[in-house]
């Protein structure tokens, strides 16, 4: 009487097979060889944003500082990008309101209201304004400069802005120049990129 099992097969009298061989894998570097090191190094970092520029051999003959060795060579990995969170020289209002009020001053003091000449000429404002600012030396901060011609005929006027920004190293500018025909309002925004 034969016996089975739960799934209802007689028990077969064959040797069972082996499965097919495949074909061996080729070992990979270890990170305590001297040759591989670098080479490990940059395939771990292949995926990530950095680019290493520099990878110095890690270890000398001496086993027995191996952890301090390999501490010691991630330090001195070298990358292109600075990672800063804040900027060098932060933005100075100040100095910049100065200088705007001057350039509108400067370029605005015998000019009479025309709506077709303003058009270019507000353009142009911006432009000068925009190189003055950037003289300054404020690296990594974007700037937008707005200029406003509004000429005067009794009416009020309000202007607003809304941005979303850092408190800490964003900031703004506001300078006007006013005539009996018209005013002049500068508006430059200093927005630190990281």
């Amino acid at each position: 009487m034969e016996k089975r099992g739960w799934g209802g097969k007689p028990p077969s009298a064959a040797a069972p097979q082996q499965p097919p061989m495949m074909p061996r894998k080729e070992r990979r570097p270890s990170m305590f060889e001297k040759e591989a090191y670098a080479q490990i190094l940059k395939e771990r970092l292949r995926e990530s944003i950095h680019d290493v520029q520099y990878v110095e051999p890690p270890f000398d003959d001496a086993i027995a500082d191996i952890g301090k060795e390999w501490k010691s060579t991630l330090a001195k990995l070298k990358f292109a990008n600075s990672y800063r969170m804040e900027p060098l020289k932060k933005f100075q209002a100040y100095s910049v309101e100065a200088k705007v009020q001057q350039i509108l001053k400067e370029n605005l003091k015998d000019v009479k209201y025309d709506e077709k000449v303003f058009s270019h000429l507000s353009l142009e404002l911006a432009d000068r304004i925009l190189l003055a600012v950037k003289e300054f030396g404020f690296h990594r901060y974007k700037f937008i400069i707005k200029v406003l011609l509004i000429q005067k005929t009794g009416q009020a006027i309000n202007t607003a802005s809304r941005w979303i920004w850092d408190v800490a190293w964003d900031s703004w500018v506001a300078a006007k120049h006013e005539t009996e025909t018209y005013v002049a309002l500068a508006l430059v925004f200093a927005l630190y990129c990281e």
